[in-house]
């Protein structure tokens, strides 16, 4: 997917606590034209989330602790409105079939390992819907 005006100047934060993912997702979401920010705690990417005001969210289910993913959505979600926001699980294909993501106050699941593809895909038909 080659760069255009539609992904220009987007903010996109990944929040992961495996430095290779976060760096393969900025290789990935920069060279489709997004402006990306990591962080690689869920304090951390709570506190970058507060200075950037992204476009769109991605995030870890499991990072230091078994539900940080799920606790800096809620820490997200209680500063008012949200942009999209997407979890990564590696979990398994059975993660979106067992859980409503809704519950989770997410837009959605995304499945480890990436397919940047549907990632690219699914960033753009998000930040569309959402006005932008």
């Amino acid at each position: 997917m080659s760069p255009n005006s539609n992904t220009r100047e987007k903010k996109i934060l990944c929040v992961d606590d495996d430095p290779a993912f976060l760096d393969s997702l900025r290789i990935i979401l920069e060279g489709a034209g997004y402006v990306v920010y990591t962080a690689s705690s869920s304090q951390a990417g709570l506190n970058t989330y507060k200075q950037v005001r992204p476009d769109l969210v991605l995030v870890d289910l499991m990072m230091e602790e078994i539900d940080s993913g799920v606790s800096l959505v809620k820490d997200i979600k209680a500063l008012g409105p949200t942009p999209p926001i997407y979890i990564f699980s590696s979990v398994g294909d059975g993660l979106n079939a067992s859980i409503d993501y809704s519950t989770l106050g997410v837009n959605g699941v995304l499945q480890k390992p990436l397919s940047p593809e549907r990632l690219l895909v699914t960033i753009q038909a998000q930040l569309q819907q959402a006005g932008g």
